[in-house]
């Protein structure tokens, strides 16, 4: 898998100054109409997706789509319109379009842009732009290796839901009336399998993917395949259990989403609306001592990297949770200003955010960590939604692995596990070496205390 050079203009159809102009122009259009500050975005995404099914081609698409956004302010009031036309007379309608709905929108005092002391002024290069220069053919070819690794693997891999290669890149370019000029490209490749394991009424499937930012670090086709195979062939003979009350070890990417919980509930869009269950909780202990979550807007090749947020405020590295403390809310502008805080640069979301564990040795492997866990649930896949960020009741459908004595016993399906995401938070016993990257989270697996298991 090579990459090609890292021209910003690579592959795209419109290149940044053209960008840099649509930006100006509409900015300067809405001034003249009397905007008080005015925003505006121009970007582009292209790429290809190829499937495959039982060794055979099943879908070629290539994407590629633009927009202009562009926000005007009215003193307090707030307009907001796109296109996807880059002609100057849909240029001049989509201001009008945008500062018609700030005319007639309530004022909301703690709307505006962002404060000129925390716009953006350096901007690193953090290495997000290596576009695959991959033909549908070589991306069909890798896809049909993958899947025929997992079927290769064991006669019981009976079936394939298939196997697919992605190559996408966009680039952007933003500027506001408060100094703020930012854009850059960035992409984004996977590769993926989701084989089935068995036959008639003992058949299990499961699915393994590998998503880099450069192609040149995705994991070769035959390993993906192969361990989305041993995955599904791990789940065969799987049964109920008796409704129990036991410690549960969420796989590390499943445990990325517990650390999503708890970005979720200490956002500033769920704080001021009072609908979280961390309210208030800046200073307080979220997570056990021995815990520590780091924000790094500013990792090399990062999925969640950014020098920027979406409202050009800088992003800076630090600490969320030190020691089991709450350090800081994830808060943009507007969110900012009706919490009476400061922006932390979180317009957008989150950036690469790390939790570990001052208890965590070098060989906590997962079989390290199901020694800790004794006897209780190993969870490899979670299914629905059941998560209130108002309460932090927890409840939802898994599937995973029945352990015992520090062995997996045997394979688990159709339970449910609930508890409230609170004590859950706080309940974290032990985080494995084992640390996985899911989007801009990365932890090991995480042991809980005691949760509720539901089954027959």
């Amino acid at each position: 898998m090579t990459t090609t050079s890292s021209r910003a203009d690579s592959g795209f159809a419109y290149s940044r100054p053209f960008f840099e102009n649509l930006v100006d122009s509409a900015l300067a259009h809405a001034k003249k109409l009397g905007a008080t500050d005015a925003g505006a975005e121009a970007s582009e995404g292209c790429g290809l997706s190829v499937s495959v099914r039982k060794g055979e081609l099943e879908n070629v698409e290539r994407n590629r789509d633009k927009s202009l956004g562009v926000t005007v302010y009215v003193g307090h009031r707030r307009g907001n319109a796109s296109t996807s036309d880059f002609s100057e007379a849909a240029i001049a309608q989509t201001v009008q379009a945008a500062y018609d709905i700030a005319r007639f929108t309530a004022e909301d005092p703690v709307s505006g842009l962002p404060d000129e002391a925390d716009i953006a002024k350096e901007r690193p290069d953090l290495d997000l732009f290596h576009p695959w220069d991959v033909t549908s053919e070589q991306a069909a070819q890798l896809a049909l290796e993958c899947e025929a690794a997992a079927l290769s693997t064991d006669k019981r891999i009976t079936n394939s839901e298939g196997a697919g290669v992605s190559a996408q890149q966009s680039h952007f370019f933003s500027a506001h009336t408060r100094g703020f000029r930012g854009g850059y490209a960035s992409s984004r490749h996977s590769i993926s399998v989701a084989p089935i394991a068995g036959k008639g009424d003992d058949m299990q499937r499961d699915a393994w993917y590998s998503s880099m930012r450069s192609a040149d670090e995705l994991a070769s086709p035959v390993a993906v395949g192969r361990y989305a195979a041993e995955r599904a062939l791990s789940r065969l003979k799987s049964r109920k259990i008796k409704t129990t009350e036991c410690p549960v070890l969420f796989e590390s990417p499943l445990a990325a989403g517990l650390l999503g919980g708890l970005v979720q509930a200490t956002s500033g869009g769920a704080l001021y609306r009072k609908s979280s269950f961390l309210l208030d909780s800046l200073g307080k202990k979220v997570l056990p001592k021995h815990i520590d979550v780091v924000e790094d807007p500013h990792l090399l090749r990062g999925k969640g990297s950014s020098p920027f947020d979406d409202e050009g405020v800088v992003t800076r590295k630090r600490k969320v949770v030190d020691g089991g403390r709450l350090e800081g809310y994830f808060l943009s502008t507007y969110s900012a200003r009706k919490l009476g805080m400061k922006t932390t640069g979180n317009a957008g979301g989150s950036h690469n955010l790390t939790l570990t564990s001052r208890l965590t040795k070098k060989g906590d492997d997962l079989g390290a960590m199901l020694e800790k866990l004794g006897t209780g649930l190993l969870v490899i896949e979670l299914m629905g939604q059941g998560v209130n960020y108002v309460t932090g009741d927890y409840s939802r459908g898994a599937s995973g692995f029945w352990v015992e004595k520090g062995r997996i016993a045997f394979p688990v399906q159709e339970i449910t596990i609930a508890g409230n995401l609170k004590q859950m938070l706080l309940g974290i016993e032990a985080v494995g070496a084992d640390a996985y990257n899911y989007g801009a989270k990365t932890t090991g697996s995480l042991l809980i205390n005691r949760m509720k298991v539901a089954g027959s």
